[in-house]
């Protein structure tokens, strides 16, 4: 009997599950301290005017220049591989209105370093998810996993990398300096510091002024916690603003100890290799049955 397409994928699925059980759980766990310990940021949208000093700053500190834009009057509707970092504007009402940013968030536990196949993205000891376009292939796991959409690709260039803010490791933070939108914006709305510093300033904000802030900390415990926090004015709703409840556990977790569960060892695709080989040979026999009864049906 031959093997159909939908067989063999149920097959394929149940051999790579039986690995399952006896996998170790690899996803990368960090003590209460270190996360503390971690660099971060903490966004405050009643601050925030809108200059879009940081997006100049960004692009001007990594050369994001490329297309002959000027980074002084540019304005980007999304992220994308010249705008690491953006501001949009949120309007509930006429008189209630904040300024949002966006840029990648440094998770706790990045979803880009669990589903990257060549450990291109890297979580560093201070918390800093960082990427390396040498070990890059392209695949674009990064930027299906992230829940915050922040990798982006270069799709207009021959040999393309993906962008993401990264702190502006190399040429500031490494130095002793702050990220360039951290040290540019003229109002104090980004605050760049360890993260247990930050998140312990955002609880003062809120209790020393609850009539001014949404009581949330969007980022202390969404998917795990993230480096990159928000501050939200009183009466908007972060998912209105686009950063959703995405629940606290980080989906890669789940995705890792799949992933690494069912590559253990090399078993699944030897045991995929397998299951190819007898659908081929199954769907061989098929035909050869097909094409003997065919002749003999001429024959007669």
């Amino acid at each position: 009997m031959a093997l159909s397409r939908r067989d063999f994928f149920k097959t394929s699925t149940i051999l790579g599950g039986t690995i399952l059980g006896v996998s170790k759980k690899s996803f990368a766990e960090e003590t209460e301290q270190s996360i503390a310990d971690n660099w971060g940021m903490l966004n405050d949208s009643t601050l925030c005017i809108g200059c879009r000093g940081c997006q100049s700053a960004c692009k001007k500190e990594h050369g994001l220049d490329r297309v002959g834009n000027d980074p002084r009057y540019d304005m980007p509707t999304d992220l994308n591989a010249d705008n690491l970092t953006l501001i949009q504007l949120y309007n509930k009402t006429e008189t209630e209105y904040c300024f949002i940013r966006r840029s990648c968030l440094h998770c706790n536990y990045p979803s880009c370093v669990s589903v990257c196949p060549v450990a291109a993205f890297t979580k560093r000891d201070d918390g800093v998810v960082v990427y390396d376009k040498d070990k890059c292939i392209g695949c674009r796991y990064c930027q299906v996993a992230c829940p915050f959409e922040a990798p982006t690709f270069e799709y207009d260039e021959a040999f393309p990398v993906v962008h993401k803010c990264d702190f502006c490791k190399d040429t500031r933070l490494d130095k002793g300096l702050k990220p360039a939108c951290a040290s540019v914006c003229p109002r104090g709305a980004i605050k760049f510091g360890k993260r247990g510093e930050l998140l312990e300033e955002a609880r003062n904000r809120i209790k020393d002024n609850p009539e001014r802030y949404n009581a949330h900390i969007y980022g202390e415990t969404e998917i795990g916690g993230t480096s990159v926090m928000f501050l939200a004015p009183k009466n908007i709703e972060f998912d209105d603003l686009g950063y959703h409840s995405w629940g606290e556990t980080p989906p890669g977790a789940l995705q890792e100890k799949i992933q690494h569960g069912i590559f253990k060892y090399w078993i699944p695709p030897v045991a995929l290799y397998g299951a190819l080989a007898i659908l081929a040979v199954s769907n061989r026999k098929k035909n050869n049955d097909d094409n003997q009864s065919e002749e003999a049906g001429n024959e007669s």
